[in-house]
């Protein structure tokens, strides 16, 4: 047999009961919970404003980040709500190198998958506890999702996953809003079916158990850019492109809460962090200009930290991503404001 089993870890509601979220919160999350709903069903005029790290990869500087963006919250509630991205898994385009702190805890130590695990929740646990957000991660490997079930606001499911069955299936049985990106070489229609699917009800094996699932209507598009059969970047948050997608994705063509989210970086900005700002503005500009892409357009997402650009894994500077490169903490600030203005 060519894959090794090493040993059998706990199953996620062991991993739950062993680090729960305090009583007093689950009833906070709930609220929060329903506010992102009412967004996503077009039932609160606001824009959801997904940032953070590209990569949570240590708990002081997430949580002094967390902590600065938790004040900056409190002056524009009136125009977005935050959920701050934590994401502890990352997808690699060739399968090696850094792959979040569910493998790789210490990056000094090595992998300890169980520490692993641990690692994620404490992470989403201390944000939630000590800033009163909720939090968003990425569903890279559904069978982890269950670790975090019960903490998290908003799931992503990367460019990488979202032709994936076993993503899609399990994305119908999450209870919060679910964003599908468009895959890197940029299909639409690709996105599309995976909304469509699951907001499907379902029933399929999941973790050696049959399960059936109601459906998941506040799952949603993210629109990230894409990579062209030349290899080079190319955006796709113009004007021309939120149009056709309105056209397209509609409640008369079967879809539920038809709703976009666009992801600022990434290959929308061709990994060039400091264009963030200058797209948002870009679409709330076409927001004003089309009724119906205004009707759509549901908030951003961005990837930000204390400073600017990234470093290798053991680069050491405090604050500073290790994987994609980011926009730092005054830049940060000024895209918050200055988004809350416009939207």
């Amino acid at each position: 047999m060519a894959m090794h089993f090493k040993r059998l870890l706990p199953i996620p509601k062991e991993i739950r009961e062993e680090m729960p979220l305090r009583a007093d919160l689950v009833d906070a999350k709930a609220s929060f919970d329903a506010e992102v709903a009412a967004i996503f069903r077009g039932e609160d005029s606001r824009r959801v404003l997904i940032i953070g790290p590209c990569s949570a990869d240590r708990e002081d500087s997430v949580l002094e980040y967390m902590t600065r963006l938790a004040g900056l919250q409190e002056r524009v509630r009136e125009r977005l709500l935050i959920i701050p991205r934590v994401y502890t898994n990352k997808p690699r385009t060739k399968g090696t190198g850094y792959k979040g702190l569910l493998h790789n805890p210490d990056p000094e130590a090595g992998d300890d998958l169980l520490e692993g695990v641990k690692a994620i929740r404490r992470m989403h646990l201390r944000v939630i506890e000590e800033t009163g957000f909720f939090t968003a991660d990425e569903m890279l490997y559904p069978s982890n999702f269950q670790y975090l079930i019960d903490l998290l606001s908003y799931v992503a499911v990367g460019a990488r996953s979202v032709e994936n069955q076993e993503h899609r299936l399990v994305a119908s049985g999450i209870s919060v809003p679910v964003g599908m990106k468009n895959p890197t070489a940029g299909s639409t229609s690709v996105m599309l079916n995976s909304i469509y699917a699951a907001q499907a009800e379902q029933g399929f094996i999941f973790r050696n158990w049959e399960v059936e699932t109601p459906g998941n209507p506040l799952t949603h598009a993210v629109l990230r850019g894409y990579i062209g059969l030349d290899g080079r970047t190319y955006p796709n948050y113009h004007y021309e492109h939120l149009e056709r997608l309105a056209e397209r994705y509609t409640a008369e063509a079967g879809y539920a809460n038809p709703g976009v989210v666009v992801d600022c970086n990434h290959d929308n900005s061709g990994k060039r962090p400091l264009e963030q700002l200058r797209i948002a503005k870009e679409v709330l500009d076409s927001c004003r200009r089309n009724e119906a892409i205004d009707g759509i357009v549901r908030g951003f997402m961005v990837e930000s930290y204390l400073e600017d650009g990234n470093q290798p894994v053991d680069g050491g500077v405090y604050g500073k991503s290790i994987t994609d490169p980011c926009i730092g903490w005054e830049k940060t600030e000024r895209f918050v404001l200055e988004v809350a203005d416009r939207a």
